[in-house]
């Protein structure tokens, strides 16, 4: 019983493929209701391309060749091609078919439809004619045509064209076709969906970003769009239908363009440069030559193109293969990205350009692999420009945390360093400039206002350094300031700021044993009895280790506009009045013009100075400068002296102040100047490495004179720009910082080293002192003096050694009085040294001797002269 069953199943499906296997043996097409229809056909070579339809109808049956599968590819050939099938109708229905050559780069396609020995039509279409008009409106050559029941009919078509002759034959049924064509369609607007948003995506972070890499990009898959939108005939269909020339151009053009920007993609993708100068060149000459085929495609016949483009595909698919692994292998992360998005592409090309050289058989993957291929490669491509972009967005939010933290570290540094600078490292209170800058702006903002600069003096702070020692000294200023700071806090009269802290300041420390306040007499009423029962407080004695100490406090004020209108000489009146004090023990001394003791020798003392200079009076002492490192005496800084015929030795404390508000100032700058040159013209018979410092002025920073003086006296003595430095206080350098950044500029393009004198003794903008062409800093007296006994001043000296190292500057201590502190500066790392440690100022004749012993025997230190009570540096 199972077997008469599996009889009658079996004996009609034999029947059937017997039937078909038949059918295929003559070339006829047989159509039955069910079973798919069979595409096959027997083809004729024209190697002339000449023959007509009458010829082919006379061709015997033995020269036509069977091609069972339906496909047949047959290369590059200047032959034409005649396909020959007949297609039998053997349902009961009409049947309405669609014979397709689904190669849509044939030139030229001609269809002609027999019915026996009747030509029933013959349509003319190919890529070298206009799109229009079609059977079917689709890039593929097509002819529709219908077959009645129980009849047959025979087509000839005739294929010529100069590219690759690639012969894919299929019949449909009319529905079948379009159902196939509509789920091709969302095949490939997914495609070139897929292209375009990775096109506009990499345009759109070019734009942003500016890196050409992601222009390359949407450029090579531009040109993998046009290409296959070329290929596949859509361009012809849907842009230009009625120019066939233009369309084969673009074809063309399309696959040196893709090739182009693929290759500079992967140059700059896989960095190339900078691993594997090789395979950069041979990318190189690649794109040399795609960049010339691209320039010479329009010239080229097709054929000509089609072969150069498929061999060049060839090579280009195989070298861009090559660059993943070896970028891979010299440690590119993009490289592992490459090769895998390359690979299944090169593999595409491969197919695609072995498709259109006749290599291989056409097929599913040989007509899709590249289109398949570009795909992947498009995608992987897109993820490792992702991952990229993800990894450069990481590296770029850490680099700027890490900035962020440096910024941060180095500004909590500066705000410590300016907190050292600007305040007293004892006290905490803001220092003398800071009380200068405050009073200067107050009285700029309100110029009609009535103000009074109060100082008070611990007179007796020396003497209570020498009984009780530096640290109860200290201790007893601090209780001082605290107490100042009080109780000028319940007094409204008291003029206060805040800092960039939001600390209020109202009392500030003008030098080591005075404070100074700015008060607002408008507020005051007429009424200074609070101040005075504060000032009353502020004499008593201080309670220190069970130790009734008196400070002895002297107060001193000067009224504003009357005694001054600037901060500096209120000061100065103040304290000027400070020695006018009545004899009560808290009562302030108001500073009077007629009682000022100083003003009317200073009167006369810089005609005297004018003259000393004219008489060549004045002169030069030096003082050598020590290298730490080395040991050895590098230079020696010019220090005026003056001689008064009347008054003795002048300190120039006094008359240097008076000569920059007089305008001599000028004159004794052109004295220094040519006699310090002249003097280390002289010491370089004992040393001819030996440099010399000057000192300037901001009233000579303002001269148009000062780099001429420079020059000039260079030159008339012989000597270099590096052997001379100019010093300039950073209060000077800060007077006019426009006009003393450009003069210092001036000075420092001929060559001249530029120093910074007494750094730290007020307030210092450090964003202006980077801003100087310095080469030195000098770290003021006042800074290094007790760094052996005193913990706070050590730490800010070390501070701003490693702030000048950091800023690039040459770091030199001055007023270095004492082994120990040469030794401490040392291993703080400072360059050099001068003070009365190493040398006192001494005139040119006692330099040369000692400079001689010095060379003698340099690691030994060799005095030059006892340290006298009370002789200032300078």
């Amino acid at each position: 019983m199972i077997l008469n069953k599996a009889l009658r199943i079996f004996i009609p499906v034999l029947a059937s493929c017997v039937l078909q296997l038949a059918s295929a043996d003559s070339g006829t097409i047989t159509i039955t209701p069910d079973a798919p229809i069979d595409s096959h056909f027997q083809y004729w070579e024209d190697p002339g391309a000449d023959a007509g339809i009458d010829k082919v109808l006379t061709i015997p049956e033995s020269e036509w060749q069977l091609k069972p599968s339906g496909k047949a590819t047959f290369g590059i050939t200047g032959s034409a091609y005649w396909l020959r099938l007949s297609v039998q109708n053997q349902t009961r229905q009409d049947q309405l078919l669609i014979a397709e050559l689904a190669y849509p780069q044939l030139d030229d396609v001609v269809f002609h439809e027999f019915s026996g020995n009747t030509l029933l039509r013959e349509f003319r279409t190919g890529d070298t004619r206009p799109f229009y008009p079609r059977d079917v409106d689709h890039p593929n050559m097509l002819l529709r045509f219908q077959l009645a029941q129980d009849t047959t009919k025979t087509l000839y078509i005739r294929l010529a064209t100069a590219g690759s002759m690639v012969v894919p034959l299929r019949l449909w049924r009319q529905k079948d076709f379009y159902e196939a064509v509509a789920n091709e369609d969302k095949l490939h607007f997914f495609y070139y969906g897929s292209l375009t948003v990775i096109i506009l995506i990499n345009l759109a972070v070019f734009l942003t970003l500016r890196e050409k890499l992601y222009l390359f990009y949407a450029l090579a898959i531009f040109g993998y769009l046009v290409f296959f939108a070329s290929f596949r005939g859509f361009t012809l269909q849907h842009l230009y239908p009625n120019a066939p020339l233009l369309h084969a151009h673009v074809l063309l053009l399309s696959m040196p363009f893709l090739a182009i920007f693929s290759i500079l993609f992967c140059v700059e993708f896989l960095k190339i440069r900078s691993h594997s100068p090789r395979l950069q060149r041979a990318l190189l000459g690649l794109l040399v030559f795609e960049i010339a085929f691209f320039l010479s495609a329009p010239l080229l016949d097709y054929e000509t193109g089609v072969r150069i483009a498929a061999v060049s595909a060839f090579i280009f698919s195989s070298l861009l293969l090559v660059a993943g692994p070896i970028a891979w292998a010299a440690g590119v992360r993009a490289g592992v990205f490459f090769t895998i998005a390359w690979s299944p592409l090169a593999l595409g090309v491969s197919a695609t350009a072995g498709l259109a050289l006749g290599l291989l058989p056409e097929s599913f993957f040989t007509e899709y692999a590249m289109q398949i291929g570009s795909g992947l490669e498009a995608f992987i491509l897109t993820l490792a420009l992702a991952d990229r972009l993800y990894r450069e967005r990481e590296q770029k939010i850490q680099a700027q945390a890490d900035n962020l933290q440096k910024e941060k570290a180095r500004s909590e540094v500066q705000d410590r360093l300016n907190e050292a600078l600007t305040h007293d490292p004892v006290t905490g209170l803001p220092n003398r400039n800071r009380f200068e800058r405050m009073v200067d702006e107050q009285l700029e903002r309100n110029p009609n206002g009535r103000y009074m600069v109060g100082v008070a003096r611990v007179s007796r702070l020396k003497e209570i350094n020498r009984t009780l020692g530096l640290e109860r000294s200290e201790r007893m200023l601090k209780r001082k300031a605290e107490q100042m700071s009080e109780l000028a806090g319940s007094l409204p009269m008291v003029h206060a700021t805040l800092d960039n802290q939001g600390r209020q300041e109202r009392v500030y420390q003008l030098s080591g044993d005075s404070f100074g306040l700015f008060v607002n007499v408008s507020k005051a009423g007429g009424d200074f009895q609070p101040l005075n029962q504060a000032l009353k407080r502020l004499a008593e004695p201080v309670l220190l280790d069970h130790l009734a100490i008196e400070p002895n406090l002297r107060f001193g004020a000067a009224s504003y506009p009357e005694h001054g209108t600037k901060a500096a000489m209120l000061i100065r009146n103040a304290h000027v009045g400070m020695e006018m004090t009545p004899h009560g023990s808290f009562e302030t001394g108001v500073y009077s013009s007629k009682n000022d003791i100083y003003s009317e020798s200073r009167l006369t003392l810089m005609s005297d100075l004018r003259r000393a200079l004219h008489q060549n009076q004045t002169q030069l002492h030096y003082q050598p400068k020590l290298d730490l490192k080395t040991g050895q005496v590098v230079g020696v800084e010019a220090l005026i002296r003056w001689h008064h015929p009347e008054r003795g030795w002048v300190p120039p404390v006094e008359f240097i102040p008076l000569a920059e508000k007089t305008g001599v100032i000028k004159h004794l700058t052109r004295w220094v100047v040519d006699q310090a040159l002249n003097d280390l013209k002289t010491l370089h018979q004992v040393d001819p490495a030996l440099t010399v410092s000057v000192n300037v002025s901001a009233r000579d920073l303002i001269s148009s004179e000062l780099k001429g003086l420079f020059e000039t006296r260079m030159k008339r003595y012989q000597l270099k720009p590096d052997q001379i430095t100019v010093e300039l206080t950073e209060t000077a350098a800060m007077d006019d910082p426009e006009k003393g950044l450009a003069t210092l500029e001036g000075l420092a393009k001929t060559g001249l080293k530029i120093s910074i004198d007494d750094f730290g003794a007020g307030y210092s903008s450090l964003s202006y002192l980077k801003r100087l062409p310095a080469t030195e800093i000098k770290l003021d007296c006042a800074l290094v003096q007790d760094i052996d006994s005193s913990e706070s001043s050590r730490m800010i000296v070390e501070t701003a050694i490693n702030m000048g190292h950091g800023l690039g500057f040459q770091v030199v201590a001055e007023g270095v009085e004492t082994e120990q502190t040469a030794r401490l500066l040392q291993g703080m790392g400072a360059g050099l040294l001068q003070g009365y440690w190493l040398c006192r100022p001494i005139a040119l004749s006692e330099l040369s001797n000692w400079l001689v012993v010095q060379k003698q025997s340099p690691r030994a230190r060799h005095p030059c002269g006892a340290l006298r009570y009370g002789e200032h540096h300078r």
